[in-house]
């Protein structure tokens, strides 16, 4: 079964540029376009896509929004969202992974990225390149806490062991670099972030990155 796509951005040369490289593979099927968020929630009714790929500053709706739409409780299907940003402009990245999108990815990207990340979200993984996601956290840092703030409740759930995982998946590592680091094997690494999104409540590693930096225990810049 190919991987169904929908594209949203509004510039009609973007989505042309995309959908070539897109249909260049047999595994994805571009199903449809749409220039703006409203447009975009009428598509997702209407195909039904896998997976939505999202521009973020678009007129009527923009991709927040609809991204909120698209992957709330009241959804019509079962579609991921990818959203594409460019770092100059889009301060509403955080607030898109808030929303529901399942991973980023830079307009610029390699197409072979681009690629791949429309593969690992449609898997049900969340798309969290390490560097970018660093860069764009420690970047929009004064729109998180100071961490002077105390910790959630919810972070106390968590074991020392399970802790020590978060931060890492905050770092953006994957579940093999984590387990290398802790010297355990990776299915004990893909336990452990299965306990932590459930203690906390959430969806994937995104939504976790997030935490981590709402809640004060990874510090902008940190290493």
């Amino acid at each position: 079964m190919a991987i169904r796509v929908l594209l949203v951005d509004d510039q009609p040369l973007l989505r042309t540029g995309f959908r070539m490289i897109l249909e260049a593979e047999q595994d994805i099927a571009v199903v449809g376009e749409a220039g703006d968020g409203l447009q975009a929630l009428d598509q997702v009714r209407a195909l039904q896509p896998d997976v939505v790929l999202m521009d973020i500053r678009m007129p009527r709706m923009d991709g927040v929004e609809a991204t909120r739409q698209i992957t709330g409780p009241e959804r019509d299907g079962p579609a991921k969202v990818l959203v594409l940003t460019t770092f100059d402009l889009d301060e509403y990245v955080v607030e898109a992974l808030r929303a529901g999108a399942s991973g980023f990815l830079l307009k610029d990207a390699p197409a072979n990225e681009l690629v791949q990340a429309i593969r690992v979200v449609a898997a049900g993984e969340a798309m969290l390149a390490p560097s970018i996601t660093r860069r764009l956290l420690d970047k929009y840092a004064g729109h998180l806490p100071s961490g002077e703030e105390p910790a959630p409740n919810t972070l106390h759930t968590l074991t020392e062991r399970e802790v020590e995982v978060l931060k890492l998946v905050a770092r953006g590592l994957s579940n093999a670099e984590i387990a290398a680091d802790l010297f355990v094997s990776e299915t004990t690494v893909k336990t452990h972030v299965g306990h932590v999104l459930t203690k906390l409540g959430l969806r994937d590693r995104v939504q976790a990155a997030v935490y981590a930096y709402e809640s004060g225990l990874v510090r902008p810049g940190a290493q």
